[in-house]
């Protein structure tokens, strides 16, 4: 008998809750707002391009500082966006630009190297953060650094 009444209850409540008109509890604000979600989506995403992905810095001594530049370019048909630029490890330091590119516009992410305490083959990574396909992209900064004689 509970289980009749809960059921029977249970109908009530669903019968009840649907006799409104979905389309009434739409808000015309976020209508818009899809909207223009829609049209960027339909241009595609920002495409990242770069003069190079990698960097050989070459031989130095160790203590030595190397600062570096990527050309990037927006190739796409959208605002190019680079939320974050995070390294390997805290010897190497990324610049990269906090505004948006426009279609086709370019700019310079640059970073140090400080090759204090290291000796031998390097290889260290830059991550961008993006609004590409990819959202990751990553750049490598490589070289060696000969150990400083005492």
């Amino acid at each position: 008998m509970k289980k009749i009444v809960f059921l029977v209850a249970l109908v009530s409540v669903v019968f009840i809750s649907c006799k409104e008109n979905a389309s009434s509890k739409i808000k015309s604000q976020n209508l818009e707002t899809a909207k223009e979600r829609d049209a960027k989506i339909a241009l595609g995403s920002a495409i990242i391009e770069f003069d190079k992905t990698e960097y050989d810095f070459g031989t130095i001594n160790e203590g030595d500082v190397v600062e570096g530049v990527f050309k990037i370019t927006n190739a796409g048909k959208v605002d190019l966006i680079i939320t974050s630029a995070k390294a390997t490890c805290g010897c190497t330091v990324p610049t990269w630009p906090k505004e948006a590119l426009k279609p086709g516009d370019s700019s310079e992410l640059t970073f140090t190297f400080n090759s204090r305490g290291r000796s031998g083959k390097q290889t260290k990574s830059i991550t961008l953060q993006t609004n590409t396909d990819n959202v990751a992209e990553v750049l490598r900064i490589s070289g060696m650094v000969n150990k400083k004689v005492k």
